[in-house]
């Protein structure tokens, strides 16, 4: 028995600012444009002599960003859940994308500060843990974007493609460990993104076992407020012998600007208020006797 050939995918398929009907959508052209800024202010800052250390930092912007679009990547699920928007999930592998195009970045200006001495590097990313952690979240974002196509999940099939990309989550906790690993001071970031991820985490058990609710989002913003506080306080503490009640005291006081359990407390706040909205409109529109609008 002969195998058909696939179809060909249409062109929609391939170029990102278009919808699946072929049409420009507005929303994933705004998405793209968006997306191309942080990549935008890297090649100014190196064109213009912005950087004092032009490898190092452009290295160092390039993976902050490629951290930050891997948690909006993940957000979105949750956040489609929980608000009925369905204009998010088009722009999701987008964001996927984009992440692991930033990551790449990343890769290559480490390589640049490195001359491109190949052997050099990989007995960097060897014994390096760091670097070997970070490496490993880079080849799982390849393979994820390899095959983030509609031919891919095609030729994959459903449920394997679906299996390969829950890698995510994995990639997610790597980049979270080397981020916090590699920073030599201030790890308010890497700590917020530990909270946010610590947030995503719990939602998904929450959504897998059908527990979430106005309550259950509410304890998890202010349990993960004080976990964040915890964690951060615990640093600290091991790092630099401050005493722990003091640094979970500071939280307390605005006068040294948003501790990361204020930040990570209030996103999860921020989606326990929209999934409230939420409610509170299907109920208005139920009493109206009409379906609420996603």
């Amino acid at each position: 028995m002969t195998r058909t050939a696939p179809r060909p995918l249409p062109i929609s398929a391939y170029l990102p600012w278009l919808d699946r009907a072929g049409r420009v959508s507005p929303f994933k052209c705004a998405v793209l444009a968006l997306l191309l800024l942080p990549g935008i202010y890297v090649a100014a800052q190196l064109a213009t002599g912005g950087y004092a250390r032009p490898y190092i930092l452009a290295n160092h912007d390039l993976g902050l960003w490629s951290i930050r679009l891997l948690f909006i990547s993940l957000l979105i699920t949750p956040l489609r859940k929980i608000t009925s928007w369905p204009m998010l999930v088009p722009v999701r592998r987008m964001i996927g994308v984009a992440s692991f195009a930033y990551a790449l970045a990343h890769f290559l200006f480490y390589a640049l500060d490195k001359s491109l001495q190949w052997g050099v590097i990989a007995t960097e990313i060897a014994l390096r843990y760091y670097l070997t952690i970070g490496f490993a979240g880079l080849l799982i974002l390849l393979a994820l974007a390899a095959t983030s196509t509609d031919q891919m999940v095609r030729r994959l099939g459903g449920k394997r493609w679906i299996a390969l990309h829950r890698l995510v989550y994995a990639a997610g906790a790597l980049t979270v460990v080397h981020f916090f690993i590699q920073v030599k001071a201030d790890v308010t970031e890497p700590i917020v993104m530990g909270g946010f991820f610590a947030w995503l985490m719990l939602y998904r058990l929450l959504a897998g076992r059908g527990t979430v609710s106005l309550p259950s989002l509410l304890m998890l913003a202010v349990v993960l407020a004080a976990l964040t506080a915890g964690a951060e306080g615990l640093y600290y503490h091991l790092k630099t012998g401050a005493d722990l009640l003091r640094v979970l005291s500071a939280n307390l006081s605005l006068d040294i600007g948003l501790r990361p359990a204020w930040v990570v407390g209030g996103a999860a706040l921020a989606m326990t208020l929209l999934a409230g909205g939420r409610t509170l409109r299907s109920k208005g529109a139920e009493r109206r006797g009409a379906p609420a609008r996603a």
